[in-house]
């Protein structure tokens, strides 16, 4: 409980140790805040933490896998032993189901088609996997005086655009477990807003945009810095910020 008097803000990121999650972690690192590296691999976290401590930042690793309720508690013991609290929540893990291939090569995503086994995988990462980190965090969030959580959602879920005929996912195969399991994010974004809004906490969903990652065989146009940009922006919200919202870089996204 050494560190419990620091003054920096904590901040814990799901699934950081590379893409959107390294870089919104370097980001906010170099606004002051302590980074907690949630990582599967505790290697991998280790690694990418060490890099950016020698960039001049404050991180360390945290072993976090989303699927393992255990290990989400697990990490909540570790944070508060060493810092007391949390402040800044940032579940960024998620998965496609599909493997490193573009979305025009994802045609296991069909929904006539589409393995029940890979949409569960996919909605337990993606959805599940929030709940059971968001609610071992909570109680520490709850001692931060201005705590934010920030689901990382994509354009992918919104049903508006999903929906339009002439809009920007037409000529993608239609999907039954990437897409949906996004538009649920959405929705619970709203319900955990809805709950926590009296206390404080300002929970919204980012969409980063399309963003060069290995989720999508590098095939994005933006780079991880551009696409953790609205991470950060919403993780550092001030108290009259929006809460229960989807928003892009742009501005807020269409449901």
């Amino acid at each position: 409980m050494s560190e419990h008097a620091t003054h920096r803000k904590i901040a814990l990121i799901t699934g950081a140790n590379k893409g959107i999650g390294r870089a919104a972690a370097g980001q906010l690192a170099e606004l002051g805040m302590t980074v907690l590296i949630g990582a599967r691999d505790p290697r991998r976290g280790e690694e990418a933490a060490a890099a950016l401590r020698a960039a001049g930042g404050d991180a360390h690793a945290v072993t976090l896998d989303v699927t393992d309720p255990a290990t989400a508690r697990a990490a909540a013991e570790q944070v508060e032993e060493r810092f007391g609290h949390l402040d800044v929540l940032v579940n960024n893990a998620g998965i496609t189901g599909s493997g490193q291939v573009t979305p025009t090569d994802a045609h296991d995503q069909v929904p006539s088609s589409v393995d029940l086994g890979m949409v569960r995988v996919v909605f337990e990462t993606n959805v599940l996997g929030v709940i059971a980190v968001t609610n071992a965090m909570l109680p520490l969030l709850r001692r931060s005086p201005a705590p934010r959580i920030v689901n990382v959602s994509s354009a992918a879920g919104s049903l508006t655009l999903n929906s339009n005929p002439d809009g920007p996912f037409t000529a993608l195969p239609a999907s039954a477990a990437y897409s949906p399991s996004k538009t649920a994010l959405n929705a619970l974004t709203v319900q955990y807003a809805n709950e926590l809004r009296k206390d404080g906490i300002l929970v919204n969903a980012a969409d980063p945009g399309y963003v060069d990652t290995e989720i999508n065989n590098h095939s994005g146009f933006l780079t991880t810095a551009q696409g953790a940009a609205i991470l950060v922006r919403l993780a550092t919200l001030g108290a009259d910020g929006p809460t229960g919202g989807f928003f892009s870089e742009g501005g807020p996204m269409p449901w």
